[in-house]
Protein backbone atom coordinates (compact mmCIF):
# COMPACT_ATOMS: atom_id res chain seq x y z
CA UNK A 1 0.00 0.00 0.00
CA UNK A 2 1.68 3.39 -0.87
CA UNK A 3 1.52 6.27 0.94
CA UNK A 4 -0.82 9.61 -0.10
CA UNK A 5 0.47 11.57 2.58
CA UNK A 6 3.44 12.41 4.63
CA UNK A 7 4.04 15.02 7.34
CA UNK A 8 7.25 15.24 8.55
CA UNK A 9 8.35 17.59 11.29
CA UNK A 10 5.48 20.32 10.51
CA UNK A 11 5.81 23.05 13.50
CA UNK A 12 3.52 26.02 13.48
CA UNK A 13 3.48 29.36 15.40
CA UNK A 14 1.07 32.21 15.32
CA UNK A 15 3.54 35.08 17.26
CA UNK A 16 4.39 33.47 20.53
CA UNK A 17 2.12 31.00 20.50
CA UNK A 18 3.56 27.10 19.55
CA UNK A 19 0.21 25.75 17.58
CA UNK A 20 2.09 22.40 16.41
CA UNK A 21 5.57 21.20 17.33
CA UNK A 22 7.49 18.47 14.94
CA UNK A 23 4.04 16.85 14.03
CA UNK A 24 5.06 13.62 11.55
CA UNK A 25 2.80 10.68 10.30
CA UNK A 26 2.06 8.87 6.93
CA UNK A 27 -0.88 8.93 5.43
CA UNK A 28 -1.32 5.35 3.24
CA UNK A 29 -3.69 4.87 0.37
CA UNK A 30 -7.42 4.17 1.31
CA UNK A 31 -7.25 4.71 5.20
CA UNK A 32 -9.41 6.50 7.30
CA UNK A 33 -7.07 8.68 9.94
CA UNK A 34 -8.80 9.97 12.76
CA UNK A 35 -7.43 13.02 14.53
CA UNK A 36 -8.49 13.94 18.07
CA UNK A 37 -7.77 15.94 20.93
CA UNK A 38 -8.82 18.56 23.20
CA UNK A 39 -10.12 21.82 21.91
CA UNK A 40 -6.89 23.76 20.71
CA UNK A 41 -4.86 20.77 20.21
CA UNK A 42 -3.93 22.16 16.77
CA UNK A 43 -5.96 20.02 15.18
CA UNK A 44 -7.53 22.66 12.26
CA UNK A 45 -3.79 24.37 12.77
CA UNK A 46 -2.49 20.93 11.12
CA UNK A 47 -5.80 20.81 8.58
CA UNK A 48 -5.18 24.22 7.45
CA UNK A 49 -0.89 23.43 7.44
CA UNK A 50 -1.48 20.17 5.04
CA UNK A 51 -4.26 22.21 3.20
CA UNK A 52 -1.79 25.20 2.15
CA UNK A 53 -3.86 27.84 4.13
CA UNK A 54 -1.00 27.99 6.55
CA UNK A 55 3.11 27.61 5.72
CA UNK A 56 4.75 25.52 8.28
CA UNK A 57 8.04 27.23 9.94
CA UNK A 58 9.21 23.77 9.98
CA UNK A 59 8.81 20.88 8.00
CA UNK A 60 7.25 19.08 5.25
CA UNK A 61 4.34 18.04 3.77
CA UNK A 62 4.68 15.10 0.59
CA UNK A 63 1.07 14.43 -1.55
CA UNK A 64 1.27 11.90 -3.93
CA UNK A 65 5.05 12.39 -3.97
CA UNK A 66 5.64 15.77 -4.44
CA UNK A 67 6.50 18.14 -2.07
CA UNK A 68 3.28 20.36 -1.42
CA UNK A 69 4.64 22.60 1.83
CA UNK A 70 3.53 26.30 1.26
CA UNK A 71 1.54 25.01 -1.68
CA UNK A 72 -1.82 27.56 -2.14
CA UNK A 73 -5.04 25.78 -1.13
CA UNK A 74 -5.91 25.80 -4.71
CA UNK A 75 -2.85 24.35 -6.29
CA UNK A 76 -3.54 21.28 -3.55
CA UNK A 77 -7.39 20.88 -4.94
CA UNK A 78 -6.18 21.19 -8.72
CA UNK A 79 -3.48 17.87 -7.55
CA UNK A 80 -6.86 16.35 -5.65
CA UNK A 81 -6.97 17.10 -2.32
CA UNK A 82 -10.44 18.08 -0.82
CA UNK A 83 -11.80 19.71 2.72
CA UNK A 84 -15.04 20.24 4.79
CA UNK A 85 -14.60 23.10 6.97
CA UNK A 86 -15.63 22.81 11.12
CA UNK A 87 -17.96 25.93 10.13
CA UNK A 88 -19.78 25.60 6.73
CA UNK A 89 -18.80 27.80 3.88
CA UNK A 90 -21.46 27.15 1.41
CA UNK A 91 -21.94 29.29 -1.52
CA UNK A 92 -25.44 30.94 -0.17
CA UNK A 93 -26.10 32.88 -3.06
CA UNK A 94 -26.11 29.82 -5.23
CA UNK A 95 -28.33 26.91 -6.06
CA UNK A 96 -27.35 23.74 -4.26
CA UNK A 97 -26.58 22.19 -7.56
CA UNK A 98 -24.09 24.94 -8.47
CA UNK A 99 -22.06 24.86 -4.82
CA UNK A 100 -21.41 21.21 -6.27
CA UNK A 101 -20.52 21.98 -9.75
CA UNK A 102 -18.08 24.57 -8.44
CA UNK A 103 -16.66 21.52 -6.39
CA UNK A 104 -16.52 19.88 -10.19
CA UNK A 105 -14.92 22.49 -11.89
CA UNK A 106 -12.03 23.32 -9.76
CA UNK A 107 -10.61 19.81 -9.03
CA UNK A 108 -7.64 17.74 -10.32
CA UNK A 109 -9.93 16.42 -13.26
CA UNK A 110 -10.77 20.17 -14.19
CA UNK A 111 -14.67 19.33 -15.83
CA UNK A 112 -15.77 21.91 -17.54
CA UNK A 113 -19.74 23.41 -16.85
CA UNK A 114 -21.40 20.30 -18.82
CA UNK A 115 -19.27 17.60 -17.25
CA UNK A 116 -19.85 19.46 -13.37
CA UNK A 117 -23.05 19.54 -13.92
CA UNK A 118 -23.31 15.60 -14.65
CA UNK A 119 -21.03 14.89 -11.89
CA UNK A 120 -23.39 17.52 -9.51
CA UNK A 121 -25.98 15.15 -9.86
CA UNK A 122 -24.48 11.85 -8.83
CA UNK A 123 -22.58 13.18 -6.26
CA UNK A 124 -26.22 14.47 -4.53
CA UNK A 125 -28.29 11.39 -5.24
CA UNK A 126 -25.22 10.12 -3.14
CA UNK A 127 -24.75 12.75 0.04
CA UNK A 128 -28.84 12.63 -0.05
CA UNK A 129 -29.50 16.05 -1.30
CA UNK A 130 -31.02 15.34 -4.78
CA UNK A 131 -34.09 16.71 -3.58
CA UNK A 132 -32.78 19.91 -2.90
CA UNK A 133 -30.62 20.53 -5.94
CA UNK A 134 -32.56 23.54 -6.80
CA UNK A 135 -33.38 25.74 -3.29
CA UNK A 136 -30.25 28.34 -2.19
CA UNK A 137 -27.60 26.82 -0.27
CA UNK A 138 -28.74 29.39 2.10
CA UNK A 139 -32.35 27.62 2.64
CA UNK A 140 -30.41 24.48 4.16
CA UNK A 141 -30.52 23.00 7.78
CA UNK A 142 -27.11 22.18 9.51
CA UNK A 143 -27.21 18.67 8.79
CA UNK A 144 -27.98 19.46 5.37
CA UNK A 145 -25.21 22.51 4.55
CA UNK A 146 -22.82 19.85 6.86
CA UNK A 147 -23.53 17.09 3.66
CA UNK A 148 -23.49 20.22 0.83
CA UNK A 149 -20.05 20.81 2.23
CA UNK A 150 -19.26 17.33 1.59
CA UNK A 151 -20.94 16.73 -1.45
CA UNK A 152 -18.37 19.83 -3.22
CA UNK A 153 -15.51 17.96 -1.77
CA UNK A 154 -16.44 14.81 -3.12
CA UNK A 155 -17.31 16.23 -6.77
CA UNK A 156 -13.27 17.06 -7.32
CA UNK A 157 -13.09 13.50 -7.54
CA UNK A 158 -10.51 14.02 -4.73
CA UNK A 159 -8.07 10.95 -3.96
CA UNK A 160 -7.31 12.75 -0.26
CA UNK A 161 -10.70 14.19 1.80
CA UNK A 162 -9.71 15.86 4.84
CA UNK A 163 -12.97 16.31 7.16
CA UNK A 164 -13.24 19.17 9.82
CA UNK A 165 -15.61 18.18 12.27
CA UNK A 166 -18.65 16.64 9.87
CA UNK A 167 -20.81 15.34 12.62
CA UNK A 168 -20.59 18.17 15.05
CA UNK A 169 -24.65 19.97 15.65
CA UNK A 170 -25.99 16.29 13.79
CA UNK A 171 -28.19 14.42 15.76
CA UNK A 172 -27.58 10.46 16.50
CA UNK A 173 -29.81 9.57 13.69
CA UNK A 174 -28.17 12.29 11.49
CA UNK A 175 -24.78 10.77 12.96
CA UNK A 176 -25.05 7.42 11.63
CA UNK A 177 -26.06 8.83 8.17
CA UNK A 178 -23.36 10.81 7.85
CA UNK A 179 -20.48 7.69 9.19
CA UNK A 180 -22.30 5.37 6.80
CA UNK A 181 -21.65 8.18 4.34
CA UNK A 182 -17.75 8.36 4.78
CA UNK A 183 -17.44 4.62 4.84
CA UNK A 184 -19.38 4.90 1.60
CA UNK A 185 -16.64 7.29 0.54
CA UNK A 186 -13.82 5.52 1.52
CA UNK A 187 -15.53 2.39 -0.81
CA UNK A 188 -14.59 4.56 -3.44
CA UNK A 189 -10.70 4.78 -2.88
CA UNK A 190 -10.70 8.49 -1.37
CA UNK A 191 -8.44 8.24 1.47
CA UNK A 192 -9.96 10.39 4.29
CA UNK A 193 -8.34 12.62 7.03
CA UNK A 194 -10.81 13.55 9.76
CA UNK A 195 -11.00 15.62 12.82
CA UNK A 196 -14.31 14.46 14.98
CA UNK A 197 -15.43 14.90 18.31
CA UNK A 198 -18.30 12.32 18.63
CA UNK A 199 -15.78 9.47 19.94
CA UNK A 200 -17.86 6.66 19.44
CA UNK A 201 -18.26 7.45 16.11
CA UNK A 202 -14.51 7.91 14.92
CA UNK A 203 -13.39 5.36 16.92
CA UNK A 204 -15.89 2.88 14.85
CA UNK A 205 -14.72 4.52 11.19
CA UNK A 206 -11.38 4.93 11.92
CA UNK A 207 -8.23 2.17 10.83
CA UNK A 208 -6.18 4.31 12.99
CA UNK A 209 -6.17 7.11 15.57
CA UNK A 210 -3.73 10.23 16.29
CA UNK A 211 -4.12 12.39 19.33
CA UNK A 212 -3.10 15.88 19.70
CA UNK A 213 -2.68 17.77 22.64
CA UNK A 214 -0.73 21.35 22.88
CA UNK A 215 0.18 21.05 19.17
CA UNK A 216 1.76 17.64 20.25
CA UNK A 217 1.39 14.34 19.02
CA UNK A 218 0.85 12.23 21.94
CA UNK A 219 0.08 9.11 20.71
CA UNK A 220 -1.03 7.40 17.03
CA UNK A 221 -2.48 3.25 17.07
CA UNK A 222 -5.38 1.46 16.65
CA UNK A 223 -8.62 2.85 18.21
CA UNK A 224 -8.36 -0.33 20.71
CA UNK A 225 -4.40 1.17 21.20
CA UNK A 226 -5.85 4.88 21.48
CA UNK A 227 -8.55 3.99 24.36
CA UNK A 228 -6.44 2.71 26.66
CA UNK A 229 -3.35 5.06 26.60
CA UNK A 230 -2.87 6.64 29.84
CA UNK A 231 -1.43 9.51 28.12
CA UNK A 232 -4.82 9.98 25.83
CA UNK A 233 -7.17 8.95 28.75
CA UNK A 234 -5.49 12.11 30.94
CA UNK A 235 -5.43 14.59 28.40
CA UNK A 236 -8.80 13.53 26.86
CA UNK A 237 -10.77 10.78 27.70
CA UNK A 238 -10.66 11.77 31.13
CA UNK A 239 -12.40 7.70 31.80
CA UNK A 240 -10.74 4.89 31.48
CA UNK A 241 -14.15 3.13 31.54
CA UNK A 242 -14.70 4.76 28.35
CA UNK A 243 -12.65 2.33 26.27
CA UNK A 244 -15.20 -0.38 26.21
CA UNK A 245 -18.06 1.56 25.63
CA UNK A 246 -16.39 3.50 22.85
CA UNK A 247 -15.31 0.94 20.95
CA UNK A 248 -18.44 -1.20 21.09
CA UNK A 249 -20.30 -1.43 17.75
CA UNK A 250 -24.00 0.52 17.36
CA UNK A 251 -26.62 -2.10 18.27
Amino acid sequence: MSLLLQVQGVTKRFGGLQALTQVTFDLPEGQILGLIGPNGAGKTTLFNTINGVYKPEQGRITFRGKDVTGKKPYHLASMGMARTHQIVRPLNELTVRENVMAGACFGHEKHNLGQAESISEEVLIFVGLAARADQLASSLNVAQKKRLEMARALASHPYLLLLDEVLAGLNPSEIDGMVETVLKIREQGVTILMIEHVMKAVMNVSDRVMVLDYGQQIADGSPQKIVNDPRVIEAYLGDPRLAEQLLQEEE
